[in-house]
C-alpha cells in the first residue's frame, strides 16, 4: 500500500467527522414505503479513532525528519 500524505488522511478525518455529525442528527428516516439507514455509530468512531492515529503517526514522522532514531550504549565499568 502506498503512503498517505498527510493532507489525505485529514481528508479522510473530515468525511468521518462529517458522517459521524449527520448518523448524530438522523440514525435513520422514512418516506412512503423507502426508508434509509446510515451507518454504524461505533464503526465510524472507530474510523476517527483509526484516522486520527494515522495524522499523529505522520506528523511524528515529519518532526523526526522522516526516520526512526536508534541510539546505542555500551556499558563499561571504569
Amino acid at each position: 500500500m502506498a503512503a498517505i500524505s498527510l493532507k489525505e488522511a485529514e481528508k479522510h478525518l473530515k468525511i468521518w467527522l462529517m458522517a459521524e455529525l449527520e448518523i448524530a442528527t438522523s440514525q435513520s428516516y422514512k418516506i412512503g414505503t423507502r426508508s434509509l439507514t446510515r451507518a454504524d455509530l461505533k464503526e465510524v468512531r472507530n474510523q476517527i479513532e483509526y484516522w486520527q492515529k494515522k495524522i499523529a503517526e505522520i506528523e511524528s514522522v515529519k518532526s523526526r525528519g522522516g526516520r526512526n532514531r536508534v541510539m546505542r550504549a555500551i556499558p563499561r565499568d571504569i
